[in-house]
């Protein structure tokens, strides 16, 4: 049954087009801080194994919450690689098993677009698709990137 809450089609469409591309992008963070996690060494190896486990653990449940609030607005949820890879914008580098420094700033660099995204993303919410309730669920993940991103730059000078 489709949603009857105050949202036109058009809107709904625009809005869950929206979210699918912030999903993608977060399977992409995801997977990436999966695999520095799984691969980070050198003198600080513990310390960045658990805090890229504790990042990855936060992207996981944001995931979810954003392929529900899809649901919510009445759309189908994408779920496959190449779905997510298609709409992302936040590259994958294959082969690539970079230096612990490297694998900050290379998260930092992700962090940051994705928030420079979800803020553009907050304002075609709210004044594009008139839906507070996106714009409301997307600040919130803009905060919490906000905090990695804190959170990573403060390993640099």
């Amino acid at each position: 049954m489709k949603p009857d809450i105050g949202i036109n089609d058009k809107n709904l469409k625009g809005l869950t087009d929206l979210l699918s591309a912030v999903l993608a992008d977060a399977m992409v963070l995801y997977t990436k801080t999966r695999k520095f996690h799984w691969n980070v060494k050198g003198e600080s190896f513990m310390e960045l194994h658990k805090l890229f486990e504790s990042q990855y653990t936060q992207l996981e449940e944001a995931i979810d919450e954003i392929a529900e609030r899809i649901n919510k607005l009445g759309a189908p949820t994408i779920g496959t690689l190449k779905e997510f890879i298609q709409l992302a914008s936040l590259k994958e580098v294959p082969g690539k098993y970079p230096l612990q420094q490297d694998m900050i700033k290379e998260l930092l660099t992700d962090h940051e677009t994705v928030i420079k995204a979800l803020r553009k993303g907050i304002d075609e919410s709210e004044d594009k698709f008139k839906d507070k309730g996106t714009a409301d669920f997307l600040t919130g993940l803009l905060r919490e990137h906000e905090t990695i991103a804190w959170t990573l730059r403060r390993y640099f000078k």
